[in-house]
């Protein structure tokens, strides 16, 4: 993969549900548990400070207020895939589980394998951190 229109073009080709489509940015609203859970992910091409592209996948888990961040380091550090960072959603500060990615190790199966692998352990961790919540 070179760009975001490639992967764009792979996800859609691929059936993945997009709710949200900008120039830079995709969001694919994977269904869980036999559809009893749902997770967006978001893929979004970010920029080093080399001027590199990369692919961002990532997932909002939790609002950050009330939160055990213990809980969620502990986490992360026996997760296989991602790592944790704070963003706004709707200006509400989140922990979100996200990955990146430079273009020129991305095929196909490797996006494919983020997207499940971001939604699965963002659930997972979601559902730990909210009581079995399923807020996003």
């Amino acid at each position: 993969m070179d760009n975001f229109e490639q992967v764009r073009q792979h996800l859609t080709a691929s059936g993945y549900r997009l709710t949200l489509q900008e120039p830079y940015m995709v969001c694919v609203e994977l269904s869980l548990v036999q559809g009893t859970r749902h997770q967006s992910i978001f893929l979004a091409e970010i920029k080093d400070d080399d001027g590199r592209n990369y692919l961002r996948v990532s997932t909002a888990v939790a609002p950050t207020t009330g939160m055990d961040a213990r809980k969620a380091l502990t986490f992360n550090w026996h997760s296989r895939v991602g790592y944790l960072g704070v963003g706004n959603l709707d200006g509400v500060p989140y922990l979100q589980l996200c990955e990146n990615r430079p273009y020129d190790c991305l095929h196909p199966a490797e996006i494919d394998r983020l997207v499940l692998e971001i939604g699965g352990t963002g659930d997972e961790m979601e559902r730990s951190l909210s009581a079995g919540g399923d807020l996003l």
